[in-house]
């Protein structure tokens, strides 16, 4: 009996725990938000079909588009929701969050200050780092955090402030799991489901609202935003985001399907290479609330559904060149006049910018990887002992360069969505600069530079193949010097 207890008690010390990746935990956070939401806000599901119908049309009517897809990994992610958004009050909710995506392999990257577009926010988005983790699964959000000094009341500030302190959004097994996570290193299947099902309490929509009217009424003339942080229990998404091959479509298709679209699409231009990000939205719902002290009833507009379709991630010198060109349109006189007299004036300003891949990459607009289309070729050139090229090599077909697809936000553009879809026109505009110190600190780490990712990646696929040519020329001398003997 002593002898099977020791057997017993050796299989339970050296059975090694199964922890589930951080890229599997994403991605079941990722569908049980998507069931979530469809559930919460069934225009969703009608803009997911929607989504989808249009990618299947541009994939029939470009075949070619399908298979560079397919040869380059991006369609196995194409249904994939790439985004959501959700918005904090307090310092101590933007670093507990940090925490829980942290279990999902997703980390600060950027920071956007939002405040410049009359929106009292900063920002970052959480999101996978890495090129793998994005191919299996690029799931992010966008995570705003109340700028408390930009509510230019000090009484209703202070009001604000007191109310955001007495609540907590995370449930304390969601705490206790992400705790085990950082104690043990992961979580298996059965920890990391619930981690999953008690996170996502945290996203929900309560129709309850933690304030009384008079209070709502006044967060709301401070700012609408304001009001949609403060007054609820909790931070609930609100929206989540497919990615379309056509935004254009999407747009168009949207009215025929009875969603109240965006007036416009936001961000650059349509061009024959996408760059950067393009998002639209169908306008947010009006959703019954019942306020708290005399549960009287009221309406809240906060929550939409938004589509994306992204580009090439740009270099420094193409960030500012687009930088740039945007602000040459926004400044012109009466340029939001007209849906199409604004479109116009963007297009036209936008032929500034290069429409062509080996333009872009060779005056460093873009960021690209390159990848060996021609094994054999490439084979044959590193063997002849000549000097590695990449110019050469892309001349001649041998090594593509693919623009690497940006990942990341564009304040302007998330402000105008936001804007849009908070029930209101106003343009508030806040003098003060960026606070991305403070932000940091209520982070309690530095958010990561977005270019530095796109640089490294750029830089990782280029020593990829300069080490395979190097290899392959190694193996040609060395078999000139020691000729294999018949």
């Amino acid at each position: 009996m002593n002898i099977n207890m020791n057997i017993n008690m050796n299989v339970n010390v050296n059975k090694k725990i199964q922890f589930l990746s951080s890229d599997e935990i994403r991605n079941l956070f990722s569908q049980s938000m998507s069931a979530m939401y469809r559930e919460e806000v069934p225009q969703y599901d009608t803009l997911l079909n929607l989504v989808a119908d249009v990618n299947c049309n541009t994939l029939e009517k470009t075949p070619e588009l399908g298979r560079k897809m397919q040869d380059d990994g991006e369609m196995q992610r194409l249904a994939v929701e790439r985004h959501g958004a959700i918005r904090l009050g307090t310092a101590e909710e933007l670093a507990g969050m940090r925490r829980i995506f942290r279990v999902m392999g997703m980390f600060p990257v950027g920071y956007y200050d939002l405040s410049v577009a009359g929106v009292p926010v900063h920002a970052t988005a959480f999101r996978p780092t890495d090129d793998e983790a994005l191919r299996i699964n690029p799931f992010r959000v966008f995570t705003s955090l109340l700028r408390m000094e930009l509510i230019a009341d000090p009484a209703l500030r202070a009001q604000a402030q007191a109310i955001l302190e007495k609540r907590s959004i995370f449930t304390p097994r969601a705490l206790e799991l992400t705790q085990q996570c950082e104690t043990e290193g992961g979580l298996d299947a059965i920890r990391a489901a619930e981690f999953v099902n008690e996170v996502i309490q945290t996203f929900r929509w309560h129709s309850q609202a933690k304030v009384s009217y008079d209070t709502y009424q006044q967060l709301h003339a401070a700012h609408r935003l304001v009001a949609d942080v403060v007054s609820f229990s909790g931070p609930h998404i609100n929206h989540l985001t497919p990615r379309t091959l056509d935004i254009d479509a999407a747009q168009a298709e949207m009215s025929r399907r009875g969603l109240s679209a965006k007036d416009l699409i936001e961000g650059p231009p349509r061009r024959r290479h996408p760059i950067l990000l393009r998002q639209t939205s169908f306008k947010a719902l009006e959703e019954s609330i019942t306020f708290a002290e005399d549960g009287s009833l009221g309406a809240h507009t906060a929550r939409f559904g938004e589509i994306e379709q992204r580009g090439a991630a740009l270099t420094g010198a193409g960030r500012a060149l687009y930088d740039r060109l945007l602000s040459d349109v926004r400044s012109m006189e009466n340029s939001g006049s007209a849906v199409n007299s604004y479109e116009a004036q963007l297009s036209a300003a936008f032929t500034n910018f290069p429409d062509d891949l080996d333009v872009m990459h060779d005056q460093g607009l873009a960021f690209f990887e390159y990848v060996i289309r021609d094994m054999d070729a490439f084979t044959h050139i590193a063997g002849t002992g000549v000097e590695f090229d990449l110019a050469i090599l892309r001349s001649q077909k041998i090594v593509e360069a693919l623009p690497i697809i940006y990942e990341d936000f564009l304040p302007v553009s998330a402000a105008g969505i936001f804007q849009s879809n908070l029930g209101g026109c106003e343009q508030n505009s806040y003098s003060a600069s960026s606070a991305k110190e403070q932000f940091e600190a209520a982070l309690q780490t530095q958010v990561i530079d977005e270019i530095e990712l796109y640089k490294q990646s750029q830089e990782s696929s280029l020593d990829a193949v300069r080490k395979k040519y190097f290899q392959i020329q190694a193996k040609a001398l060395e078999l000139s010097i020691n000729p294999v003997c018949c």
